[in-house]
């Protein structure tokens, strides 16, 4: 059940975004890959035949039997923020929003045909008001972009892995397909929580709300600046064998880590792009179907050579070694993994403390997955 997102004003003064594309706020990684997705021939008719497949009338049945529709009756708080966020980023049709009982804060947007938002108990339990609204602005970025077709593809395909992990050769195919449409997904995440800081609009209400998926409700006891600290340290920290730790641990994640994800949205908000956009500068839906795949895709490619530029992880930084023509590549992945060079004298003097200070930190890293 859809309605006009233009009933109602927002309850309190913020700027509107009319015509506003999803472009304005998508990750360039998520960028590039839905436009080229929307721009792949024979893309629709592919999805709409998988359609048939998707258990998504089901879903919508569940939801409506066994938890709680949000409306003026119920949860008329949450219809209000609902509204108002529709209002914000100017998205016509009001997705239908579900309270479903789970003490695990979560929230997602799921639904081929129309989008569907559902919260747990807990996440509206954890939240704060404008912590909560900038997690239903998330959810509606998710749906403004159409993101809530591939979040459904890749829990059926999550769940069908589970179903056929018997077959070998099936289940790693399905597999492979999961893990491309997770680390997409986990670059979306990061879009729609840009969607969520242009609808509520504040910075500091965003941050708490990381703050409290990560450490519970106990903010008198944690710190924004601390707890951004712990991205610096989780970058920066350890060596080679902390990198591939990370990559293991984040792989089987459909979220990136909160704290990577509080510092990319403090990037953001702090970046000339965000203050063009509150001025109004933005690209609009209606020249969505002239975007360029190719400006696109080379706009991820320049974000991702700047990350690996600008990176403090050891990886990242040996990367950028090679990309920038360094010598001896050999020694130096010999010295980065044995905290080497002291035995030839290659002057690496920090590589052997690192070494052997990261041992316990990769342990932890380990022991924390």
């Amino acid at each position: 059940m859809t309605e006009s997102s233009h009933d109602k004003v927002p309850s309190r003064q913020r700027k509107r975004f009319p015509g506003i594309s999803s472009r304005a706020y998508e990750h360039p990684a998520d960028r590039s890959a839905l436009v080229a997705l929307r721009k792949l021939s024979g893309f629709d008719t592919v999805f709409k035949a998988l359609s048939g497949l998707l258990p998504e009338r089901s879903l919508r049945l569940l939801f409506l039997s066994d938890s709680v529709r949000v409306s003026d009756e119920q949860f008329a708080h949450l219809h209000a923020m609902l509204r108002d966020a529709c209002y914000i980023l100017d998205l016509e049709k009001v997705p239908a929003m579900y309270v479903t009982q789970d003490p695990r804060p979560n929230a997602m947007c799921i639904g081929l045909d129309e989008p569907i938002i559902v919260v747990t108990t807990g996440l509206v339990e954890l939240l704060d008001e404008e912590e909560m609204r900038a997690v239903v602005g998330h959810e509606v970025g998710h749906a403004l972009s159409g993101h809530s077709v591939y979040r459904t593809i890749l829990l059926f395909l999550t769940s069908l892995a589970l179903k056929i992990a018997w077959v070998p050769l099936g289940n790693v195919a399905i597999m492979a397909i999961v893990t491309a449409l997770r680390e997409w997904f986990r670059k979306s995440e990061l879009s729609a929580d840009r969607a969520g800081l242009l609808v509520g609009q504040d910075l500091q209400a965003s941050m708490r709300g990381l703050m409290k998926i990560a450490g519970g409700n106990h903010l008198h006891e944690m710190n924004v600046d601390a707890f951004l600290r712990q991205a610096e340290e989780y970058e920066a920290g350890g060596d080679l064998r902390d990198s591939v730790l990370k990559i293991m641990n984040v792989l089987p994640r459909s979220h990136p880590f909160t704290t990577v994800r509080a510092a990319e949205l403090k990037k953001w908000a702090e970046s000339r792009d965000y203050q063009r956009l509150m001025d109004g500068h933005y690209p609009r839906r209606d020249e969505d179907k002239d975007t360029s795949v190719t400006d696109s895709i080379r706009e991820s490619a320049s974000h991702y050579a700047d990350t690996v530029r600008t990176s403090k992880d050891p990886l990242m930084k040996l990367v950028g070694d090679i990309a920038g023509g360094a010598g001896d590549l050999g020694g130096k992945l010999r010295d980065k993994f044995t905290g080497g060079g002291r035995a030839n004298g290659s002057g690496e003097s920090g590589s052997s403390g690192d070494g052997e200070s990261s041992g316990s930190n990769g342990s932890k890293g380990s022991s924390g997955s």
